[in-house]
């Protein structure tokens, strides 16, 4: 099980978001969190990357215990993770290739040749391998968010966390991006989407769980 959270409570700002949690997800899995602006999507999902302390309850991920999760052992937690979020995060200053280069040498890739190659893998996984020199400002959104897919597929990850990555999008692009997901998790990697877009579920069917009333309840 690559996700296992028993009886778990998040609170921010001492305000409980969710209580008693369950969430069980299998390797290979893609899994829908949906739920109202506000109802915990978000919470769950900085929860899971170690942004979010777990107050209460049993909290695994990939064998890492998120209750006993020290800060300093943090980074370590998000190597094995990819994260797509909605607003992209991109750094505005430099091109596709120097954002990729970036993530490659803070996670510990020491050989340029080898940072170069993994580069041009991921933008031709998201069929933009032509816009490697492009800044963000010359992208699309749909083309920002497929670079936000590839970046979080640099370090090979078991497990991606996208937080509302079709929210900024139109339904060609949300379409776009929803097919680069599935594909992904085709290929083995495991999937945790937030949304709170019923069409999208409809269209790319998956097992689906909803944020509601300080709850997450399968639907």
């Amino acid at each position: 099980m690559l996700i296992d959270y028993t009886g778990v409570e998040l609170r921010q700002d001492e305000r409980p978001i969710l209580s008693q949690v369950e969430l069980h997800v299998d390797e290979g899995e893609f899994v829908y969190i949906m739920g109202e602006v506000g109802s915990g999507k978000s919470t769950l999902l900085k929860s899971l990357y170690g942004e979010l302390a777990v107050s209460r309850g049993e909290a695994r991920v990939m064998d890492i215990d998120l209750a006993e999760l020290k800060r300093r052992h943090v980074p370590t937690l998000r190597k094995q993770l990819g994260i797509v979020f909605q607003d992209f995060q991109l750094l505005r200053d430099r091109s596709v290739r120097s954002n990729l280069d970036f993530v490659l040498r803070a996670t510990g890739w020491k050989s340029k040749k080898e940072r170069r190659e993994r580069i041009g893998e991921v933008l031709t996984l998201v069929g933009l391998a032509d816009r490697i020199d492009a800044m963000p400002h010359e992208l699309s959104g749909g083309e920002q968010q497929r670079i936000c897919i590839a970046r979080a597929m640099l370090n090979r990850p078991r497990l991606v966390l996208a937080d509302e990555p079709t929210g900024n999008l139109d339904m060609e692009c949300s379409k776009r991006v929803m097919s680069l997901l599935t594909d992904i998790q085709k290929e083995g990697t495991t999937i945790l989407m937030s949304t709170h877009n019923q069409q999208i579920t409809e269209l790319f069917p998956a097992r689906t769980l909803r944020c509601q009333q300080g709850r997450l309840v399968e639907q």
